[in-house]
């Protein structure tokens, strides 16, 4: 563990959508309250396919940018005209509609630098991030889940707006491989932690990566699961702490080595 010497706290954190970012924010500010106290790594699942990030896939052939820029404003300064930039969404325009200048500029960046996460770092770099961002996978993958009725359902945007139960969530292409620098940032961790976020399109897509499950489950580190505040309808209507920690399990092979931390569900 980091002590007051001055080995920082490490903490991976790993995860999607809003529900990282938030906790992102949050950490922030004991990274920035003391210098080198936290180091902090983002881990940020790589699937989505709706709205400005699911047209920056299909027209541009690049990873969804959307998640990944909200953790970089996440862990950047508040409120500087960068941040502001990178967040101005246009409300108009062929084309342009709908897209942040965020995403644009990693779409840019991908494309100058013929690689996503040497987009993020150089872009990371220009926003002054506390901390590292990393895409769970550089595969350009899509999410596939097996519902309790037998049905399967292609891509994130349709699995999260179904009512069936969902049995199984997979990736395709299944052989996606992690960036080593994800992997060091693993093993070397004090505190790795997952969510809050939604439990099959959030969080369980970096843990079908090929080596993120083993070197979370190798790892000397606490693992921490947040779970939400509330359940979630289709995705875990009706779960309890034991169902979601059995969710993990199965699709990660964690074992016992998740010690869930459990702030409250919906009823």
């Amino acid at each position: 563990m980091g002590d007051s010497v001055g080995q920082p706290l490490r903490i991976v954190s790993i995860g999607g959508g809003n529900g990282l970012s938030t906790l992102l924010r949050g950490l922030r500010r004991y990274a920035r309250a003391g210098e080198g106290a936290v180091e902090i790594t983002a881990i940020v699942t790589v699937t989505d396919d709706g709205g400005s990030s699911g047209r920056l896939r299909r027209d541009f052939d690049v990873l969804p940018p959307g998640d990944i820029r909200n953790c970089m404003l996440a862990l950047c300064a508040d409120e500087t005209l960068l941040t502001r930039l990178f967040n101005y969404r246009f409300a108009e325009g062929r084309g342009l509609k709908g897209h942040s200048f965020g995403n644009l500029f990693l779409t840019a960046m991908t494309h100058l630098t013929g690689d996503f996460s040497h987009a993020v770092r150089l872009s990371s770099e220009v926003l002054a991030v506390t901390g590292k961002i990393y895409p769970s996978t550089r595969a350009n993958v899509s999410l596939e889940a097996l519902l309790a009725d037998g049905t399967r359902v292609s891509g994130e945007t349709r699995i999260s707006r179904t009512t069936s139960r969902i049995e199984r969530v997979s990736l395709r292409p299944r052989r996606a491989r992690p960036l080593t620098e994800t992997l060091d940032a693993i093993q070397n961790a004090d505190l790795i932690t997952l969510g809050p976020g939604s439990l099959y399109t959030s969080v369980i897509p970096n843990l079908l990566v090929d080596g993120i499950p083993q070197a979370i489950a190798s790892s000397p580190a606490t693992k921490v699961y947040f779970m939400n505040l509330m359940t979630q309808p289709g995705e875990t209507t009706g779960y309890n702490a034991s169902d979601h920690l059995q969710a993990l399990r199965d699709h990660a092979r964690l074992g016992h080595q998740v010690h869930e931390i459990h702030l409250g569900r919906g009823r």
